[in-house]
């Protein structure tokens, strides 16, 4: 059976790219450009003209800017978006506010001519569009939660961590789950696969949308302490140790594992060993399988895991690896995970 050929356009201002691109993208089996814009202007008139399955959109732009564009398309015409940034703080900026408003991913100019280099761009490129063209769009689009409510309950101290992992529409997924929690709960820990550039702006964003304190973990070592959460920084991995009673979240070096660093398997993994019975593994939207054997070491331990359900992920890959190994003991709706842990923790 022959695979759909997934329809390319892309849009961005600098010519040399966009033939870059499309000599690119082109070079896959599946994939075809079909056209290119040089602004959003021409952008809308080639959408209607040539109806693609998934558009390339660069942040940076003359006559009106990416991120502006991506909210104009969200709401009158949704589809499959993979934005273009730069490895800079405004690019970051800009790259986490087109995630909120529901591009799929992105991937950055190169910064290298470099032929090694190009042959790893090249693999980043289609792989990003080939997965945006099947991804789940209703997914990336950010919603809300309303706050739960924990009046006249109690907190209780049968759990002591909380792990959350993620990479493909990860970082509005963990927003939803942090957004609906109280501003009390067990220290909380996370791993997004996102670059080192972003960690910062992302851990802020949180901080700015949730009543827990959210923050980088910017030190090699850090207490866990309750209401609190520690977000891996993009270039390295995260581990949680338990000495003298207390519990710290760790900065580690290493190879990255499953190509990614940080990464969610050596989280919940080393979860496991600290926290045994008294902790949650949550594995959310992500291509790819990271963190589902970790998940499954903190099942083995004791612990409560929780995977993301298929028609709620972007990508459901990760959570899907979860539970073909039988690692989630729970698979639910993104909206319905910060009920349960509350639930969980609440009297």
């Amino acid at each position: 059976m022959t695979q759909k050929v997934h329809k390319v356009l892309i849009v961005d201002d600098s010519a040399v790219f966009r033939a870059l691109l499309s000599e690119i993208i082109d070079s896959d089996p599946q994939l075809e450009v079909v056209g290119s814009a040089v602004d959003p202007y021409e952008a809308r008139e080639k959408i209607k003209k040539l109806k693609p399955d998934v558009i390339t959109l660069d942040i940076e732009m003359p006559k009106m800017d990416g991120v502006q564009f991506l909210r104009n398309l969200m709401r009158l015409h949704p589809m499959p978006v993979v934005m273009i940034s730069t490895l800079t703080q405004h690019g970051a900026d800009a790259t986490l506010a087109a995630l909120d408003i529901g591009a799929v991913d992105y991937f950055p100019k190169p910064t290298e001519n470099v032929a090694s280099e190009m042959g790893n761009y090249r693999q980043l490129v289609v792989e990003k569009v080939k997965m945006a063209a099947n991804a789940n769009i209703a997914g990336a689009v950010h919603r809300s939660p309303k706050e739960i409510s924990v009046s006249g309950r109690q907190f209780k101290s049968d759990y002591d961590v909380i792990a959350i992992g993620a990479s493909t529409g990860g970082t509005e997924a963990i927003r939803n789950v942090l957004e609906a929690l109280p501003e009390m709960m067990p220290p909380i820990v996370v791993t997004q696969h996102i670059k080192a550039v972003f960690s910062k702006s992302f851990a802020e964003r949180l901080n700015r949308a949730s009543k827990l304190h959210v923050e980088e973990l910017s030190t090699d070592r850090a207490p866990l302490v309750s209401g609190r959460v520690y977000v891996a920084p993009g270039d390295l991995h995260i581990r949680i140790v338990k000495r003298g009673g207390q519990y710290y979240c760790e900065r580690c070096d290493g190879e990255p594992v499953h190509r990614h660093k940080p990464s969610v398997d050596v989280m919940f993994s080393s979860l496991a060993k600290a926290a045994g019975g008294r902790c949650f593994s949550i594995l959310l939207t992500g291509m790819g399988k990271d963190g589902a054997q970790g998940m499954l070491d903190v099942l083995n331990a004791g612990g409560v895991t929780v995977a993301q359900d298929e028609k709620s992920s972007v990508v459901w890959g990760m959570p899907r690896a979860a539970v073909e190994m039988e690692a989630a003991q729970h698979v639910m709706p993104l909206d319905k995970i910060a009920t349960y842990l509350v639930g969980k923790v609440y009297g």
